[in-house]
């Protein structure tokens, strides 16, 4: 799969530019008055964070894959209007996925329609060097054709240049192999230089240890690793050193969806504006630095708590 034919060239990706590799599908959510009736929001994990890393001035690049029908221009337009660079993007004659989300007192599920769709005919990309980050997760991470180009992209970027960061994102509901997804992911976080990964991903990619216990492991072998715990807020590990934790910022909770996906984009923004590189070691990321990131990504997320979209807002104050 290829970009769009005959499409012009866009901008070349300046310094602090970052790549975005997966999936832009449809959210179908319910609305508050009629439980019966759903919207239609653009989501998908990788199309958040690269929207959330536009909102927060980051030159972003979403390699991803756009259809034909009204929901791929729903999805382009909220691309475009946060300043999202969209030259990498295949455009296959096929519709759009949709995730019908289902909330719950326990967060929200959703159920997948998938196949058939272009949102998952991605391009191998091999060119990462131009970037300061690669990111990768979400759906795409598992389910082909999609996975085998991110594996590939992943690759290409822990071989030497881009900082790698890996979100596994794991969810029970996916239509698809457990082991052989579960898999998929496991070996993304191995790639990675950076890992941001929920409780909940990490006791269901290893079952046989504690999250604790699996990112003292991931991050014992110089990668930074981030634990989020959703209301009981996030905990940085950097190597031999103990780990370093902040509260999550108390905000009345009007939705939950894109939150974490902000807290990504928080993330990937401090460490690249701030000319922070985790892939030089993780054991040199100091305590205070770790303190400093997951306190402004915790204030990001809470801006998508506090409403009911899912475009988060840059903080007042940076620290």
């Amino acid at each position: 799969m290829t970009e769009a034919p005959g499409a012009a060239p866009g901008p070349e990706p300046g310094s602090g530019a970052v790549l975005v590799m997966g999936e832009a599908l449809i959210d179908l959510v319910p609305t508050a008055d009629d439980a019966e009736a759903h919207r239609a929001q653009p989501g998908g994990a990788p199309a958040n964070v690269a929207t959330g890393l536009a909102r927060l001035s980051t030159p972003s690049w979403f390699a991803g894959a756009l259809g034909n029908d009204g929901f791929a221009r729903s999805i382009e337009r909220r691309l475009v209007s946060a300043g999202v660079e969209l030259g990498l993007c295949a455009r296959p004659d096929l519709p759009t996925a949709l995730a019908v989300a289902d909330p719950g007192p326990e967060g929200t599920g959703y159920h997948f329609h998938l196949q058939y769709t272009a949102t998952f005919q991605l391009p191998d990309r091999t060119d990462v060097e131009r970037f300061a980050a690669v990111y990768v997760g979400g759906l795409a991470a598992v389910v082909e054709p999609a996975a085998s180009a991110v594996v590939t992209t992943a690759r290409a970027a822990a071989a030497g240049g881009p900082l790698l960061v890996v979100d596994p994102n794991v969810r029970e509901d996916r239509t698809l192999d457990a082991e052989s997804g579960a898999a998929k992911l496991r070996e993304l976080c191995e790639l990675g230089q950076v890992v941001k990964a929920s409780d909940e991903d990490l006791a269901r990619l290893w079952p046989d240890s504690t999250p604790d216990e699996t990112c003292r492991r991931l991050a014992a072998g110089g990668r930074l690793v981030v634990l989020t715990r959703g209301s009981r807020g996030s905990t940085a590990y950097t190597g031999s050193a103990e780990p370093v934790s902040v509260p999550a910022v108390p905000v009345e909770v009007v939705n939950t969806i894109g939150a974490g996906d902000a807290f990504m984009a928080a993330m990937i923004t401090w460490m690249v504006s701030g000319g922070v590189h985790p892939a030089a070691g993780a054991r040199e990321f100091t305590r205070t630095q770790a303190l400093d990131m997951l306190g402004f990504a915790s204030r990001v997320a809470a801006s998508v708590v506090a409403q009911t979209g899912t475009e988060p807002s840059l903080p007042e104050a940076r620290v």
